[in-house]
């Protein structure tokens, strides 16, 4: 960070965090992931390996390059503790054995230095960082550095030629590592891959300013990983909350707004630590971050930010920690000290919403998952099978040639539409539109025909029904709450068994009022209903559902994963009179009730318990 004179820029004051806990910084999360074989060997796991020799175990301590979950580490401006005969190396070493010590547990795959790592750019100054540094070489950790305007002369841009920061931290330095891409001609400026969540992701380290050539650079890595999400570090950028400043404006203007990979930017420089958000020329949101603590107690005592990414969460939770405190804390630590463990302010412990897939589609589409012929669906014990390719006309054909087709029938002069739309991993590519309201009764519904085999069908030895739905944003409980997915007709009266309500239809997959999928039955071994239980599922989201009874007891799954409310008392079979199944409707007292409103995918029923990994979204 420059000094107010050289910036013009008056930093402001922060509170101080006092009592800030300690929260995460110790938790074992877990969090399995990130780095690959290409991108970062081996950290350490249960124990920190000797600073001068290699980790034990490396191999099976590597992280897992495509686990969903990883982390990357920042540290910011670190010019204080590396000022002209105050050398003090502690604190940076500190961070650095924690990257070690945690990188497994912690996922971590990378560390970004923002610049200003010294104070003068001085010759002892620099060599004594790099000295530190090699905590990281040893170990073959990746990470990155960069010039701030302390390590070099601030008036200069990239073109500035040798310098002592460069002969430290020159592309030699990274020659031979797995994460290292390349570097500028000049030497300034590079970049680094690594792989996590199954994918290859690139940091793009630049110069305090960029030159013509610099920027020129830029495009040209960005270019030739087109496909490649893209964090870049800078020493300056953000000055403030919602703010840049005028460099930061240029490298917004003339290299950031036009990249759609770029979606996350990270600089120091200033203080206190601030966030920005600006939309691209693709639309899409760009997270500026602004991390920079040598305003604090000892310069900042080499504080790190850990980006915990999370693509299944598709959330980045970012925590601010001093390992040099923490680790003395056992030792007694002073009034300053407490304060500085972790912070907790605004700007230094959030989260950041993004959905990754959707905000790297501009650049890296996912593939759309092709459908899947009919036949591949015919899992042995398949009894009917149904989907939706094209619109219904008069009859759905069951595609597992047992005869269980399908005919409309209408209410009210309610349609029935057909539309394209379909889960992401739905065999069959295709929906239909129901349009079922409760009051008046209006709306299509299918029926199995008279004599179908499945009509009779009890499934003493179990079963599995699957199927694919989506409800619309107009959903109203007050008017489509309680429609069925599948329903079986004849009531529990019908059957003798009255326990409970007997004008309950004998099987129905239903969704509640607060759209919540219920399995409720009556078994063969049983008077009373059985009912599983899921969650509240949300709208405008395809959603599968699969019922597996083994012969004895009965699962609900959503997505594949088993819920809750799953009762533990035997259900064997289902009870039937002989009467027809329908999709999308609901009987009651043996009159239709309630028609479904939202789109309804393939569906499957087989004779058998079918494990996950036979479910049609597999």
């Amino acid at each position: 960070m420059c000094t107010s004179h050289e910036s013009g820029h008056q930093p402001a004051q922060e509170a101080p965090q006092a009592g800030a806990g300690r929260r995460g910084f110790l938790r074992a999360t877990a969090l399995v992931g990130a780095s690959a074989a290409v991108a970062l060997p081996a950290t350490t796991a249960a124990r920190a390996a000797p600073a001068d020799g290699p980790a034990d175990d490396t191999a099976a301590r590597r992280p897992d390059p495509d686990s969903r979950r990883f982390t990357l580490a920042v540290m910011p401006d670190t010019q204080y503790l590396f000022d002209g005969p105050s050398i003090d190396k502690a604190p940076v070493e500190a961070s650095l054995r924690y990257l070690l010590e945690h990188g497994r547990e912690e996922n971590i795959v990378f560390l970004s230095h923002l610049g200003d790592l010294t104070q003068n750019g001085a010759k002892e100054e620099c060599a004594a960082i790099g000295e530190a540094f090699r905590l990281l070489d040893r170990q073959g950790v990746g990470y990155s550095v960069l010039a701030g305007n302390h390590d070099v002369r601030s008036s200069t841009d990239d073109q500035r030629g040798s310098t002592p920061y460069l002969d430290v931290f020159g592309p030699g330095r990274f020659q031979g590592k797995p994460t290292f891409g390349g570097a500028s001609p000049d030497g300034y400026n590079t970049f680094h891959l690594f792989r996590a969540a199954g994918r290859a992701w690139m940091v793009l380290a630049l110069d305090w300013r960029l030159s013509a050539k610099g920027f020129a650079w830029a495009r040209d890595v960005m270019a030739r990983h087109p496909k490649t999400p893209v964090i870049l570090t800078t020493h300056e950028l953000v000055d403030g909350d919602d703010s840049l400043s005028s460099y930061g404006q240029r490298l917004w203007d003339q290299l950031i707004e036009d990249h759609d990979q770029i979606f996350l930017t990270l600089n120091g420089h200033y203080w206190p630590a601030g966030r920005a958000t600006r939309k691209n020329a693709a639309g899409h949101a760009v997270h500026l971050h602004l991390t920079n603590y040598q305003n604090r107690y000892f310069g900042g005592a080499a504080m790190i930010r850990l980006y915990r990414f999370d693509l299944d969460r598709n959330t980045i939770d970012v925590e601010t920690v001093s390992p040099w405190i923490l680790g003395r804390a056992a030792q007694g630590i002073n009034e300053l000290e407490r304060r500085e463990i972790e912070l907790s302010g605004h700007a230094d412990r959030f989260s950041v919403e993004i959905d990754f897939e959707e905000r790297f589609s501009g650049f890296a589409p996912v593939p759309a998952r092709p459908a899947r012929p009919a036949s591949r669906m015919l899992v042995p014990g398949t009894v009917a099978y149904w989907r939706f390719d094209a619109p219904a006309n008069g009859t759905v054909r069951d595609l597992s040639g047992h005869g269980n087709d399908l005919g409309l029938v209408t209410v009210g002069g309610g349609e029935l539409g057909w539309s394209p739309d379909h889960h992401p991993d739905q065999p069959g590519h295709g929906s239909l539109e129901f349009q079922g309201y409760k009051s008046p009764l209006k709306g299509t519904y299918l029926r199995t025909v008279d004599g179908a085999p499945l009509n009779s069908a009890t499934f003493s030895n179990g079963y599995t029904i699957e199927a694919f739905y989506r409800l619309p944003a107009d959903w109203d409980p007050s008017h489509h709450a309680w429609s069925g997915l599948l329903c079986r007709t004849g009531t529990g009266g019908a059957a003798g068994r009255t326990a409970g309500d007997p004008d309950e239809p004998l099987a129905t997959l239903s969704l509640s009022n607060d759209r919540e999928p219920q399995w409720a039955m009556r078994p063969l071994n049983q008077e009373g209903i059985a009912t599983n239980w899921g969650h509240e599922t949300p709208l405008e989201t395809w959603w599968h559902l699969a019922v597996v009874n083994d012969g004895e007891h009965t699962t609900l799954y959503v997505e594949g994963c088993p819920v809750v409310r799953n009762p533990k008392a035997p259900a064997i079979g289902i009870t039937s009179v002989g009467l027809p199944w329908l999709l999308g409707g609901y009987e009651y007292g043996g009159r239709i009730d309630q028609i479904l409103h939202g789109r309804l995918g393939d569906v499957r029923i087989a004779e058998r318990a079918l494990p996950v990994t036979s479910f049609m979204n597999h």
